[in-house]
């Protein structure tokens, strides 16, 4: 190196840096050290301050020897540092002792969420009855969610407290929505039957599970985001007596022969006639609960399916009948197993999840 002063003075900062860091052996000394010889107020970086106020000769040998120094002393730390890593390191797995003869970990096993368990269940009852699994999508137009299942433009399910709505905008009365119910994929279902012989289409016996979306306000016994299981049974000569049948065989297979359960005249615009169908709370054995709320428990709407519905379908309901309805699998499981929250299915606790 020249002998310019500064470079000098360089010099005695590189040995000064590298021989305090020989000495060091614990990480917070070594963060201290990196404080002194490399921080913003260390001697190498005040040199670099000084270029400015050095000749035009000077200055390039200056801040060429300067950077060096950065350099080495940078070097040094990162080797130093890796080092007492390294040595720590040998000396945990040195001190580790391990005991043989210890029981392993268990293996913690994966289980079916209960509404999964419920939804299973509840395809096994319904194939025995000769009903098919069905999808359809969760996300929507307006006609399938509403105008083809017989609700006219202006009905109050419409409204923004009750839907999700996704595209609005330029469409009209034709917005994109999150489904609302399972009901739009009785339409398509239908639809698809009637395709194949649309003179005279094939009976339909189905089942639609999936998840429906509305906007309201959560309880025990309401979620914005909820499962249902829809049921369709179109054909000729179906009559109200066969939507009680079926019911009332489904709540016996999955409550026990002595359940008891009853229907209580309703509305919805796609079926006429409408009934609500319940079934005694076993929580509190039907004097009423926070659950229930009366010693009953809705667990689905139902009816014979509207003219207007089955028109819509392709099926002329001079020679076709046909019933519908759509369950509540939460609302079952909270019977089958006494639960008394319908917000518990989806909070993902373990401490609830795996009671089942």
């Amino acid at each position: 190196m020249s002998e310019s002063p500064i470079i000098q003075e360089l010099e005695t900062i590189r040995d000064a840096g590298l021989s305090a860091l020989t000495n060091l052996n614990i990480e917070e000394e070594l963060q201290a050290w990196r404080t002194t010889h490399l921080g913003r107020s260390a001697p190498v970086m005040l040199v670099f301050q000084k270029l400015g106020k050095l000749s035009a000769e000077e200055r390039p040998l200056v801040g060429q020897a300067a950077n060096q120094v950065k350099v080495a002393l940078e070097t040094a730390f990162n080797e130093r540092f890796a080092a007492i890593k390294e040595k720590a390191l040998a000396q945990a797995v040195a001190s580790e002792k391990l005991d043989v003869t210890l029981p392993g970990r268990p293996i913690v096993h994966g289980r079916l969420h209960p509404d999964t368990q419920i939804l299973r269940e509840l395809y096994r009852i319904f194939g025995e009855m000769g009903f098919q699994v069905y999808r359809s999508r969760e996300v929507e137009t307006d006609e399938y969610n509403f105008q083809l299942l017989n609700f006219a433009i202006g009905h109050p399910a419409r409204d923004m407290q009750d839907t999700y709505f996704v595209e609005a905008g330029e469409r009209g009365d034709n917005p994109i929505v999150m489904r609302t119910h399972t009901s739009p994929g009785q339409v398509h279902a239908m639809q698809e039957a009637s395709a194949t012989n649309p003179l005279n289409p094939p009976p339909v016996r189905i089942v639609l599970p999936g998840m429906c979306y509305r906007y309201e306000q959560t309880d025990a016994r309401h979620e914005t985001q909820f499962d249902q299981i829809e049921g369709l049974a179109v054909g000729p000569g179906i009559t109200f007596t066969n939507l009680k049948g079926t019911l009332s065989d489904l709540a016996r297979r999955l409550f026990g022969q002595q359940v008891r359960t009853r229907f209580r005249a309703s509305f919805f615009p796609f079926t006429e006639p409408s009934a609500e169908f319940d079934v005694e709370c076993f929580l509190c054995g039907g004097k009423g609960c926070a659950v229930c709320g009366g010693g009953w428990l809705e667990i689905g709407g139902c009816g014979m399916v509207h003219p207007n519905v089955l028109r819509n379908g392709g099926y002329d309901p001079e020679h076709y009948s046909g019933f519908a309805f759509g369950l509540g699998p939460q609302r079952i499981a909270m019977l089958r197993y006494g639960i008394n929250d319908i917000r518990y299915f989806w909070e993902n606790d373990l401490r609830f999840l795996e009671q089942f």
